[in-house]
Parts: structure tokens; sequence; C-alpha cells
């Protein structure tokens, strides 16, 4: 790719500070005059300088955003091809198409089109969906947050659908809303809607083989992430500001990676789970999604607290004091993580090491991660595969294909094998453990950037496999985990996110998250 010429970059960077400051004057300036200067975008076509100016002037501006890429491409003597991606700051991408050439003033645009963020209602991403849905408390520390709710929690009224239609169809009104959803209610924040998860919560890919696929908010062409690939989306795009979510072996940690979100797995057996539909209760946990770390302190500091409030001595528990500044690499982990991946994280490593206050670090063996995956794996089919059994049978053919594969090799778990998976997991647990007791572990979320769309089936399963290699010691250990976007990579379809994960000890959810915030801070 050529570079792009100094005076046209210029020329670009004085339009996108005119529009973020919506100056008009400049903006005028900027747009060649006379009556064939194009500028479209999905409500029409606008033709002449005069006409455009007249739109502009009763627009207001745009959402604040970022230029996150730029394709540069010379078609003639002072003739130039720009396409720009941007990400706005209450999430969703934009695309900006423009044709500038080169006069005796300087570079004007002749020609623009504009794909702002999407706005419309994606059925790949909402099962069901309001504005809002559910009103919360008017009045309260989560309010002016929309949610958006993984279909695997009860709402009063609303029947849980688990991200299959025959599901949703045989399923009853819930009677009551599940805690999970109700604390977030009556901290102030509204109910957006019920979002799309993969089939039962068993995958973490983000695709459905009756709804179709949510995008991907931040990398678009890529596979969104799961199981909690709706909330995820909502969020990402900017539909939702918190995603209600479960993680059973990645599902709250997958996703917020691809997607660049921030996202916590809390401890096992904090957050209550009455009114969740269960995959793997040994490992199940809620967790959520946000798109910045000030968000997810909000959300953690009402719903993780002893009752919400500062009236209850050490209200915070075990996250009243702040987690170690120390931190521990495992390098089994590393071996798994793809080679751009590799050394985004390790360049990031060097530059933590590098900064004021700099924490300390080291690398430490956590063992062989099929030692964790494979009994992780039996336990949680052979416990998917009672929770579910009975439902499949009465309705054989009701999955996607993948799904049922995964259920018909849990159908094959025997009582023994179930066992002695449990009996292996044990000393790995305390393992885990014992290392959070002095430091917090930091790895790569996952091995690299969302797949695309279109990979080949075995190369997604591939990276499933991966994937849950490097995501398992928290959820065999029973500890929060969150995901931070720190990385970008390189992928097939541009500059991705791959997030940074810590791990900490089991209840320190909400210190968890202010040391997050330290670390992207720096």
């Amino acid at each position: 790719m050529s570079e792009i010429p100094a005076d046209l970059r210029a020329a670009f960077d004085r339009y996108e500070r005119a529009i973020g400051d919506n100056d008009l004057a400049v903006l005028d300036e900027m747009f060649a005059p006379g009556d064939e200067t194009l500028r479209g975008d999905a409500a029409g076509l606008l033709v002449g300088h005069d006409v455009i100016s007249a739109f502009r002037g009763v627009r207001g501006g745009v959402a604040p955003r970022t230029i996150q890429r730029i394709e540069y491409r010379p078609l003639a003597d002072d003739l130039a091809l720009l396409v720009s991606v941007s990400r706005f700051t209450g999430g969703g991408t934009g695309l900006q198409t423009q044709l500038w050439r080169r006069g005796e003033g300087g570079w004007v645009i002749e020609a623009a089109h504009v794909t702002g963020k999407a706005q419309a209602l994606d059925r790949s991403v909402w099962r069901t969906v309001g504005d809002p849905l559910w009103q919360g408390a008017w009045e309260g520390p989560l309010e002016g947050l929309n949610v958006a709710v993984k279909d695997l929690f009860a709402i009063k009224g609303y029947r849980i659908g688990a991200g299959n239609p025959t599901f949703l169809e045989t399923a009853r009104p819930e009677p009551t809303t599940a805690p999970a959803v109700a604390d977030l209610l009556r901290g102030g924040a509204s109910l957006r809607g019920i979002a799309r998860t993969d089939e039962f919560a068993y995958s973490i890919a983000g695709d459905n083989a009756h709804y179709g696929t949510p995008p991907n908010g931040a990398l678009p062409g890529a596979l969104p992430g799961g199981s909690s690939s709706g909330p995820a989306s909502a969020v990402a795009t900017g539909q939702a500001e918190v995603g209600l979510a479960t993680d059973t072996a990645g599902s709250v940690r997958v996703p917020a990676s691809y997607q660049g979100l921030w996202g916590l797995r809390t401890t096992h057996n904090l957050v209550p789970r009455q009114g969740m539909l269960p995959l793997a209760q040994s490992f199940d946990t809620i967790g959520w999604l946000t798109r910045d770390g000030n968000t997810l302190q909000r959300v953690v500091d009402w719903c993780l607290s002893y009752d919400g409030s500062e009236s209850t001595e050490s209200v915070f528990g075990e996250s009243a004091g702040d987690l170690p500044w120390r931190f521990v690499i495992p390098e089994d982990v590393l071996t798994h993580v793809e080679p751009d991946t590799r050394a985004a994280f390790d360049a990031y490593v060097e530059r933590l090491a590098a900064s004021e206050s700099a924490p300390e670090i080291e690398t430490v063996s956590i063992g062989d991660l099929d030692e964790y995956f494979e009994p992780f794996r039996t336990v949680q089919a052979a416990e998917a595969w009672r929770n579910n059994r009975e439902w499949l049978r009465a309705h054989p053919g009701s999955t996607g294909a993948a799904v049922a594969d995964r259920f018909r090799i849990a159908s094959e778990v025997t009582a023994d094998a179930e066992r002695a998976a449990r009996e292996a997991l044990e000393p790995l647990r305390e393992r885990v453990q014992s290392l959070l007791q002095s430091a917090v572990l930091l790895l790569p979320t996952v091995p690299g950037p969302a797949p695309m769309r279109t990979s080949d089936p075995a190369k997604v399963d591939a990276v499933r496999q991966a994937t849950l290699r490097m995501t398992t010691p928290a959820a065999v250990a029973g500890t929060p985990a969150l995901s931070i976007p720190l990385l970008t990579v390189r992928s097939q379809l541009g500059p991705a996110p791959v997030g940074v994960c810590l791990v900490s000890r089991s209840g320190t959810d909400i210190a968890l998250v202010r040391l997050g915030r330290r670390l992207a801070a720096l």
C-alpha cells in the first residue's frame, strides 16, 4: 500500500477535527464547491456543496469517534481515494469512503459515503428488545445504564429461550425475575432486552444455527465470541451499556477479548444463580460485559457489596483492600498463543516492567493445560447432559449440528469417568489458588483475534480447543477473571483487539476491577 502524502493526511486530520468540533466553516471549506459534490449515507444522497452545507447545519455534529484505520489508493495525479474505519466512543464502528482532489487551495472532498454505526434491531443480537423493555429504579448508582440480558436468565412474564427456538416454544413464562437481573434493576439500570446466546451456552464461538451470528462490534466480518455473543455484541455496538452474561469455560472472557470489551467472570457461587438456566453447575458463574472499566466498576461496586451501601461494615469484603502489585505469568499458557499475540503480549509486559512504580513480574508454571482441560471437559459434559438430557430426548433434531455432537459426546461420559475427573481437578484447583494468595495471574485472554465468519469449521474448532485450554484454569479454580482490551494484533480483517486477562483469589472481584483500571490507566 502506498504511503498517504503528508499534505493529504494533514487535510484528512483537519477534516476529522472539524467533524469532532462541528466546525461548519471548516467543513464547508473541506468539501469541493459546485453542484456535483456528493455525500451519501443510509438516509440518502445529497448532491451539491450548498445542499450538503444545509444538511450539516441541522445535523448537530456526529458522536465522538476515533479513526482506527485508513486505506489510501492513488487514482491519478492529484486524485486519491481514502477509506477509513472509525470507532465511536459510545460503541460501534463506522466507515467513511472519500474521493479527494488536490487543487490550488489544497485537498478537498469531491464525494463521500458514510456508513454509521448500526441502529436498527438485529435479530441475531436480540430476542426481545424495548426502550426500555423493563424500567429499573428511577434513581440509584446504576441510573442511566441499559442492560442486555443473556437468554438464560428468568425475567418475570418472559420465557427463557436458551438460544433454541424449540426450547423457547416449549418453555413456560417465568413467575419471578432472577436475582442477578433484579439487582441491576434495583440499582437504577434498565433492561434493554433479552439478547441471544449460543445454544444452551455450550459453545464459545458465538455462532447460532437458528438465529444467525451476531456481529462483532470491533472487527466486522469476524465471529463475536460466545456463548454470551448477544450481550457482547449489544454492548460493543452501543445498543446497551452492560451485558449480563454467564461464564462456564470462558463465555464472558472470550467475547470480551474478541470485541474489545471489559469482561468479568465472578468468583464461583458469589452471585446467586437462582433463575439461571444451568449448563454445568460446578463451573457456571455470572459476569458482566462493558465498554469501559468505570462502568464495570459501578456495576461490581453495587452488585457485589453486601447490601449496596456503605452502611455495612467491611461492605466490600475481601475486596476492601487492594490486590498485591505483583503479577505471575503462566508460561504454560503462552505455548498456546498465536505468534502475533505473543509478540504483542511480550511488548506489553516490557512496557509494564519499565513503567513508573513498576510491579513485580515473574514467570511460573501451572502445569500442562491438558491436565486441566480434559477433566474439566469431562465434568462439564456430564453435568450438561444431566441438565438437558430429558429435553433433548423429547425433542430430537432440535439443536444445531455442532451442539448436537457435543451433547452426543457428553451422553457417553460414564459415572466412573466423571468421578475420576473430579478427583483429578481437586489438586489443580489448589495449585492455582495457592499461586493467587500473594499475586495475580497475568496472561493473554485468548490465543489470538476473532476468527473470520467464513473460516473453515475445522479451523474454528482448533481455535476453540486452544482457547478452552487457556480459559479453563480459572474455571477449575473458581476464581474471578477479568479480560481487559489492552492488545491490538494483526488479522486478515485488519487490526483486531485481544484481551489481557487478570486472575485473582476468590472473593476479590471488586478489587480485581480496580486493579484492571490501574493497569489500563498506564
